[in-house]
Order: structure tokens, then sequence, then C-alpha cells
């Protein structure tokens, strides 16, 4: 009990029960009077007991009837940082200590009404004990339960963070509120909301788990949907407006107008090339934006930032023409070409094929990176359309235009091979000036299946020009013409019959290739292929070769293995032919069918009668 309601219980006795005044004799001192006082009279004093007994029950009808477990309204009288003094009518006031107030502590004060659970109407020190806390928690899911069906706005004190979100007391329930949930805009401190209250909408509980989760976002969202709908039913298109950058994003930048977001897409940023907003605009910076366009039923609303300025189109030079030469930065390069700004939001593209006037296309990355400085000549120049293209090659000479002089018929050259095909190899002597070689000017003696076998692309091969045509730009080349044909010497070393060695290069079954000496390469046929012993020959054997046949305008040398340890069989002498198979013979053929008679026949009849009239004779 303390000393106020002391104080109040003392001047309650001493209005109801007065102290009756007592007779004493006059003593000379207090050892005198304490002798000569009556206890016994004062002690059996019937009336005073009985108005001390009255005084008693009409205070304790005055106190309010509480029992333990009990939960009842009380009011705060007192509050510090560390506890809150409740008065529900009894005996004391109760002590609570303040984090049991944590939830609304900002907003509690001296006067309020507060729910209290009694735990004991006298503990072990002869206090009265309450908990506001048990009070909350006993009501606390029927609560919930009743704002979940009545959609209410609740209060909710951000507890802490945890995986995903905050932990929320509601009612004393520990409620879930979701990340997602907590603003519209992106959260980039969620300690800032810690220790906070929050007004909150129940959207989900699971009364098996005792699982509730709450939303600060869905409470924003009503109200946003609210302005916005108050908000676009004002906007026009065209109109300039200020707002804040709310979030950056690879595609675009959303913009606060004040409740409601619009979206500047990327191509709207600036009228030149953008790689990222961010190069562009900040978060929370505040700008100026035109209403491109919006949807009242989407609540949607595109802006621009590039439509408050005038289009660059417009201030290009009006005297700029096909054939003028202009400088400019590459700001993007892709495998077809690079574009280049030759004034903030002009650009002009150079195609791979207007950067070289080689024929050998490749990327635009092996000639321009990002960020050159580049000179170049106007092609096309469309103003209506907003088209320019630009080429870096004619700033150069055409090769071609000099081609006769540079490379006369009969020059020899180094190349740098280009390409392989099937027919032959195209070579690059210059930047522009390409020409081919064909297979069968690749070498005197060898038989070359593909130009593969000789060169590969990136090689160096010295060439000769065997034939320019300007017009068509065509250049035909030739490697073996740099040496003279080997043929003419080679006739007299590999005459008909003679035999040399060779090593087997390739074998099938219809035939063999062999190399011979100085490099020459000869054809074995199927039936020169067999050896002494009955076996073919095969790849990579080295044997004795007999020429069969040398041709040296077709380059053609038939050798035969066989022949060299085999003579060719002796033809035999013709049969004398007898009378009557002469007859025959030339009757066989003179009735041949649909043959007719010619003089020839009748030449033949008649010296066959002249011979078997001698033969008569004889």
């Amino acid at each position: 009990m303390n000393e106020e309601n002391k104080l109040e219980q003392e001047q309650l006795q001493e209005e109801v029960a007065p102290v009756k005044e007592v007779k004493t004799p006059v003593a000379d001192n207090a050892s005198a009077d304490n002798a000569t006082f009556d206890w016994d009279a004062f002690e059996s004093d019937n009336e005073g007991e009985v108005d001390l007994q009255a005084t008693k029950e009409a205070y304790e009808n005055s106190l309010s009837h509480i029992a333990d477990g009990e939960v009842i309204e009380g009011t705060v009288v007192a509050k510090n940082k560390r506890e809150v003094v409740v008065n529900i009518g009894y005996k004391s006031e109760a002590v609570i200590n303040a984090a049991e107030f944590k939830y609304c502590e900002d907003t509690l004060q001296i006067g309020d009404k507060v729910e209290v659970f009694v735990e004991s109407t006298e503990d072990k020190k002869g206090q009265l004990a309450l908990s506001h806390k048990r009070a909350r928690s006993l009501r606390s899911w029927d609560r919930v339960n009743e704002a979940f069906e009545k959609d209410e706005i609740v209060k909710g004190y951000v507890k802490c963070r945890t995986k995903g979100g905050m932990i929320v007391d509601v009612f004393g329930i520990e409620a879930f509120l979701p990340g997602s949930q907590i603003e519209v805009k992106p959260i980039r401190d969620y300690d800032a909301y810690v220790n906070k209250t929050l007004d909150l909408k129940i959207v989900k509980i699971n009364n098996e788990f005792r699982n509730v989760v709450v939303s600060h976002k869905a409470l924003e969202e009503a109200m946003l949907e609210a302005q916005k709908a108050e908000l676009i039913g004002k906007l026009e298109k065209g109109q300039v407006v200020e707002g804040v950058v709310k979030n950056i994003t690879s595609y675009g930048v959303f913009v606060d107008l004040g409740g409601v977001d619009g979206l500047v897409h990327i191509t709207d940023l600036s009228w030149g090339r953008v790689n990222h907003p961010e190069e562009v605009v900040h978060l929370d910076e505040k700008i100026k934006v035109v209403i491109l366009d919006f949807d009242e039923v989407k609540k949607r609303i595109a802006l621009g930032i590039k439509q408050l300025y005038p289009h660059p189109w417009d201030a290009l030079d009006p005297n700029l023409k096909v054939g003028d030469k202009v400088k400019g930065k590459v700001v993007v390069i892709a495998d077809y070409g690079a574009f280049v700004e030759i004034q903030p939001g002009v650009e002009g593209l150079i195609h791979v094929s207007e950067m070289s006037w080689s024929l050998h296309l490749r990327s635009a990355q092996d000639f321009f990176k990002v960020g050159d400085e580049v000179e170049a000549v106007v092609l096309t120049l469309d103003r209506e359309e907003r088209k320019i293209s630009l080429g870096v090659k004619q700033l150069k000479e055409d090769p071609w235009q000099s081609i006769a002089e540079k490379y006369p018929i009969g020059s020899k050259h180094s190349a740098t091979v280009r390409n392989i095909t099937n027919f032959g190899v195209f070579v690059e002597l210059d930047e522009g000036v390409e020409g081919l070689i064909h297979i069968s000017d690749l070498s005197w003696t060898k038989k070359i299946k593909h130009p593969s076998e000789i060169v590969n692309v990136g090689d160096t091969i010295e060439v000769i020009v065997l034939d320019i045509e300007p017009n068509i730009r065509r250049l035909s080349l030739g490697h073996k013409q740099l040496e003279p044909s080997p043929w003419e010497e080679y006739e007299s070393v590999y005459t008909p019959g003679s035999v040399h060695e060779g090593k087997v290069v390739s074998a099938t079954e219809k035939g063999a290739t062999v190399a011979l000496e100085n490099g020459i390469e000869g054809f074995v046929v199927s039936k020169g292929m067999t050896k002494q012993d009955g076996s073919t020959i095969k790849e990579g054997e080295t044997l004795p070769f007999k020429v069969l046949e040398f041709n040296k305008n077709s380059r053609k040398l038939i050798l035969s293995h066989t022949r060299t340890f085999e003579e060719p069989k002796k033809e035999a002498e013709p049969k004398p032919i007898s009378e009557e198979a002469a007859t025959a013979k030339v009757m066989k053929k003179n009735n041949a069918a649909n043959e007719v008679t010619t003089l020839g026949d009748i030449s033949d009849l008649a010296a066959l009668r002249d011979e078997m009239a001698a033969a008569e004779k004889k």
C-alpha cells in the first residue's frame, strides 16, 4: 500500500469514527498518568468497538471485488520508462513492467483504459499483481479473427527482423509481415521499421497452426488506387509534371508523380543512345517529365524526358549532303556494322562492307571499338526517315582504279590465302584486291584433289598475275607458273619402257598414285599393281615401276609394277585362211543386215577369185 492510499484510509477513518474523548486524572508526570489510567474501562468501551467495525465495513464496501485469474479494465495513473501504474479500484494499485506496453509506448497516456489480468490480489509482498500482456493474450485470438472478418485496420508493433520479413505484435500475437508487404516501393533498410508501430491489415489466418499474416502494403495500395484514380482523371497528354525517381531498371525508370507511378522507357530518356538508365537519372532525383499516354483502366502512365527537348535532327546542318565528310564517336558496335554519333541524337551506320575495300568481309570489331573517334563520308541521307549511312573506305582510293599499273600481267607478288574452295584458292594481294588461283595452276607435277593439300587459310603464297578483268574486279593468278614446266625435260627421262623407283602415295582397287623422283607423280592401273609374290602393292611401299606411257601435253604418266618382272606375251602368228573360210568371211560381211555393197566389197571378191584361180593352176 503506497503513502497516498494510507493517508486516504486514515482520513476516512477519522471522518467515520472520531476518537472518543477520555477523561484522565491530572498527574505531575507521565508515569503518574499511566499509573492512574483505567485500562479496563477503555478496553471494555463497546461503543468505540462498534464504530471501528462500521468504518472497516464501509471501507471494504467501497473497494472493487476481484478474483484471481479475472480480466478487468484498469486506468493508467502513472508511468515512466520502466513501470506503468494501473488502478483497478482495489485496495492498492498495481505496478506493471513497461515492456508489456512496448507496442503502444508512444501513444499510452495517463488516464487511458487498459485491460489487465489479475494474477494475484495479494502476492508474497502483499501487493496486487496484474499483467497486461496476459490479458491481451487471452483475448487476442478472438480479436484477430474478428478484425479479419470485419476487414479492420489494426495496430502492429514491429518487434524484430526475420528471414523474409518482420515479426509484428498484434493483440499480443506474433504475426508475420512479409518483406514484400511492407511498402509499395522497394525497401532498402528493413531495420528502420523495427520498434515502430504500423497500421496493418490481416490478410491470412491459419487457425490450426495459429499463424497470422499481415500487410501494410495492402493499406497503401488501397490508398494509392484512390489517389491514382483522382490523379489520372486530371492528366492530359503533353502535360509536363514533376516527379521523383522511385526505381531504376534495365528497361526504364519509374517516377512517383505524387501517389501514382509512371514509367519512362529507356528509349524515351534521351534522343541519344542510352546503355542504361543510370547514365541519365539517379534514385530520389526530382525530374520533369511529359505525359505521353495513360490508361485509366489499367492505371498505367507512359512518361518521357527526351520529348522536353527538340529533336536533334531538326538541328542537323541543312547544308549537309551526300559525299561530305563528318566526324563522330562510335557508340555501338554490331557484327554488321558500327553506329557513329555525329552529333547528340544523330547517328549514322557504317556497314562492315563500307569499312574496307577488301572483298573478304570481317566483323566490325576488327576495325573499331566503342569510343573511337572516326571520320567518315556520307553515303546516303534521308531527312524524312532520319537515316544516314556512312563509309570510311571511301576516304582511300579504290585499288581497282589502278589495278593494271600496280599488278600488270606477268608480275610476281606475295599474297595471303583468304578462302579455299574445291576449284581453287582465293588470295588477297592488298586491301580490296583479291584473285583466284585455279586448282590446275597450283602444281605442275602433283595430282591435287583439293587445294587444302597444298595451302591453308592464312598462309602466304607466291603468285604470278595471269589475267586481269577490271570491269568485273577479277584477277586470275598462278602459282606453278613461277617455274618452267618440267614436263619438257621429263620426256627424255621417263621414256616408255624405262624403270624408276617410286613411293606409293595412295592405293585403291582401281589404281595407285606413285611419287617419283623430281616430284613427278604417275598412275598405276589396277592390273599393274600385282607384285611377284601375288600380293597387291600398298600405300607407303617403295617399289620399281616401268613407264608404259608418257604424254607431256596432258601431263600423263602411266606406270606398272607388274611389268618390271613379267614380260608381255608375244602375239601368235596368224594361221593361213582356207578358201572356204575366206569365202565365208567375205559372204558374211556382204550379207550384214541393211549393208549396201560397195566398190571395196567388189574388189575383195575379185581378189579372192584371182587367188583361187592361181591355186588351181598350181
